[in-house]
């Protein structure tokens, strides 16, 4: 056989392995959302292949973790609780993954993509010697054989890639948080618990934490319910003090394109696109944003999406549900003005009732 010939394919047998399986990613007992929103994508792959659901959960004191995903549908919840997982180190939480994984063997397992995700992710594919395919937009998997087909855009967003992984298992992909939607929470849901022993000690793990310091300029776009994002179209770093005090006055978080962040006009934990952060706020303001495709695949998720452009044709002006046609540093600032006003004619509206002003009473429509 010639070095380009083709091996033929023979038949692998995946029997023992059932079940899809997603890692609840949390830091310090805190949940990522990503990890409830995989397991309610994982519950409708589930379903059409009729397989259980199980979440991965290890840590330090996880009994709230455990709880939240039986709330959040998983069928089984696979726990490890040991004080060498009080903090995320590789070793040992790969090491916790992979256990878990030669003994119970899933077919599927998912992971946030996330810094913390596609670490733990990358190396417990390693241990278990089976493939990972990164960055998942879409999810699919075959009735027969349930065969994962992990999708995700490349080339700029001009083609979708579809990742397989027919000769081993588990399948595993990372997925971008934001891209599924959060499922219902049921606390009365009840699962099964399985516990495991981690059987690493920490005189074996080869990494210690002296010390965490949290992140002091989080920007938390994936959980944010309005973001007000900015472009190319803005002209420069300064006209951001713009976008921000729009947002100060929405409660909002400020986004950016990609155009604007390498423009150096602000930071990359801003970006939403498709080489940033998959976002669906209620709502998502766009000023000054064209609208090209590796922006659009990270927002168009988004509730209601209003466009603010001087361009009435740009791609984002037909994708949003409004479009404002004018001059953004009139029209923003004009918004901004009015939320303001709007939030000094509550409070005063509030602080009236409260001394004496009837109350509205009942329960809400």
């Amino acid at each position: 056989m010639s070095a380009l010939e083709k091996a033929p394919e023979t038949a692998v047998d995946f029997s023992d392995h059932r079940g899809i399986w997603v890692y609840v990613q949390h830091r310090r007992g805190e949940a990522a959302p990503v990890s409830w929103q995989l397991l309610g994508i994982a519950r409708q792959l589930a379903q059409q292949i009729q397989v259980p659901v199980g979440a991965v959960v290890l840590g330090s004191n996880v009994q709230g973790l455990v709880d939240e995903a039986m709330a959040y549908g998983a069928d089984t919840v696979y726990a490890i609780d040991d004080p060498v997982l009080a903090d995320y180190r590789t070793q040992a939480y790969a090491h916790g993954v992979a256990s878990l994984i030669r003994k119970h063997k899933p077919e599927i397992v998912f992971y946030g993509s996330t810094i913390h995700g596609r670490d733990v992710a990358g190396a417990g594919a390693t241990l278990v010697k089976t493939g990972l395919a990164a960055d998942a937009t879409q999810l699919a998997v075959e009735e027969e054989g349930h065969l994962l087909h992990a999708s995700r855009p490349d080339f700029g967003g001009k083609l979708m890639s579809t990742i397989l992984c027919k000769r081993h298992r588990p399948q595993m992909a990372t997925c971008r948080p934001g891209v599924f939607p959060m499922p219902e929470r049921d606390p009365a849901h009840k699962s099964e618990v399985i516990t495991e022993p981690l059987g690493l000690s920490e005189d074996e793990v080869l990494t210690k934490v002296q010390e965490f310091i949290p992140e002091s300029k989080h920007v938390d776009l994936t959980n944010a319910e309005v973001i007000v994002s900015g472009g190319r179209g803005l002209g420069g770093p300064k006209a951001f003090d713009v976008l921000f005090d729009l947002a100060d006055a929405m409660g909002a978080v400020v986004g950016a394109s990609r155009a604007a962040v390498m423009a150096g006009w602000i930071p990359y934990q801003h970006q939403v696109g498709q080489t940033g952060q998959t976002v669906r706020p209620k709502i998502y303001i766009a000023c000054g944003i064209s609208g090209a495709i590796q922006h659009l695949v990270g927002m168009q998720d988004s509730d209601i999406i209003i466009a603010i452009n001087q361009d009435a044709d740009a791609p984002i002006c037909k994708t949003a549900d409004y479009a404002i046609t004018g001059d953004i540093f009139q029209i923003v600032p004009a918004l901004t003005r009015r939320f303001r006003a709007m939030a000094v004619s509550s409070g005063a509206s509030q602080n009236g009732a409260q001394v004496g002003e009837p109350q509205r009473t009942g329960t809400e429509g």
